[in-house]
């Protein structure tokens, strides 16, 4: 993304944005609230079409005038609400709008068998994919809807606050998991107000402050102080 701009009224949430994601890699998007987060991800992932700036996927220029835009490209967003249905169980959600069927009836048992598989392969534990979602953990919910956004075969994951009120034993989970997306060969943006789970998940560190870029750390490289300051706008020593 390029020169993004975005007006809400008298309202500049983007100011010339810029960011960057590889395949591999994990970045995390920060800031503090009214940086420009949340618009910076609806654009990405078609919900609002920004008023200037360039977009570039798989390195050829696009427009995102849509979700299913989005969609087409290989991206996928969890959202913070998750968008699940806790009446429903792990397999329905998991599949909750492209339900395979096979001669009309819908293939239960395919998938059961699907919804198994791709839990194993991301090492998700969930003793009875049966359940309502509602009787799972906060971080089952989480890895749940993470899951879901796999099953299009996404190249770009967006997750939009994933380790918010959850305990430290789910977040270590939650955290795990966008590792695996990651070690999957995926481009991965993680937006979270967290920077101990920043830090132990990202490989570099966006910054925005008042809609405008504020820095980009590699992680490893970089420290907590030097990241709140891009946050704050007390200056940045890196």
């Amino acid at each position: 993304m390029r020169g993004i701009k975005k007006r809400y009224g008298g309202v500049q949430a983007l100011d010339g944005v810029n960011l960057e994601v590889s395949a591999g890699e994990v970045v995390a998007l920060v800031g503090d609230n009214g940086a420009g987060k949340s618009t910076l991800v609806k654009v990405v992932s078609g919900v609002t079409v920004p008023d200037a700036g360039e977009i570039a996927f798989g390195g050829r220029p696009v427009r995102v005038a849509r979700p299913h835009d989005a969609q087409a490209l290989g991206i996928s967003t969890v959202h913070q609400d998750l968008a699940l249905c806790e009446n429903l169980d792990v397999v329905a959600n998991l599949f909750l709008g492209s339900e395979k069927r096979r001669w009309g009836l819908l293939g239960h048992l395919r998938m059961e068998r699907a919804a198994r598989e791709l839990l194993a392969s991301l090492d998700v534990r969930i003793r009875d994919i049966r359940a309502p979602v509602a009787a799972l953990s906060g971080g089952q919910r989480q890895s749940v809807a993470i899951s879901r956004a796999l099953l299009g075969d996404p190249r770009l994951v967006l997750l939009d606050e994933p380790t918010a009120a959850l305990g430290v034993e789910q977040t270590a989970q939650v955290l795990d998991l966008v590792r695996r997306l990651r070690d999957r060969g995926l481009a991965v943006v993680v937006i979270s107000h967290n920077l101990a789970d920043v830090r132990a998940v990202s490989d570099r560190i966006a910054v925005l402050r008042l809609g405008r870029d504020a820095g980009v750390f590699r992680t490893a490289e970089t420290s907590r102080e030097a990241v709140v300051a891009a946050i704050t706008g007390a200056g940045v020593t890196t």
